[in-house]
């Protein structure tokens, strides 16, 4: 067995990723039977899947329009998380050299809250 070299790296949501994962099961079923890793990432992501995958892009398209979010790592991650609170979002944003505003946080929930 080879190295695989990355050819195209992209955040994409849990959401999206369960969308890829369901192509490639059905796929593989139909040659032959699922491994434990396959079975188990499956899994994983139906668990934490909280949006359908095509709304979950949609809101971090959205997310990524707001000045204090711009950068698709941080709408993906929102958009795993779906925060309810400041505090969550806060949490988030923990390691950014950038602090938000009340607003500006209020201002990311509301957004969020549209997809709910």
């Amino acid at each position: 067995m080879g190295f695989k070299e990355v050819l195209e790296f992209e955040y994409i949501t849990i959401s999206e990723a369960k969308e890829v994962m369901d192509k490639i099961v059905e796929e593989r079923k139909a040659i032959s039977e699922l491994t434990f890793e396959t079975r188990r990432a499956l899994k994983h992501l139906m668990l934490f899947s909280k949006l359908p995958a095509d709304k979950a892009k949609e809101l971090v398209s959205e997310l990524e329009k707001l000045p204090q979010v711009g950068r698709r790592d941080l709408a993906v991650k929102l958009v795993d998380i779906l925060p309810r609170v400041r505090d969550e979002v806060r949490i988030i944003y923990a390691k950014e050299r950038t602090t938000l505003s009340p607003e500006q946080i209020d201002e990311i929930l509301e957004v969020i809250n549209k997809y709910r």
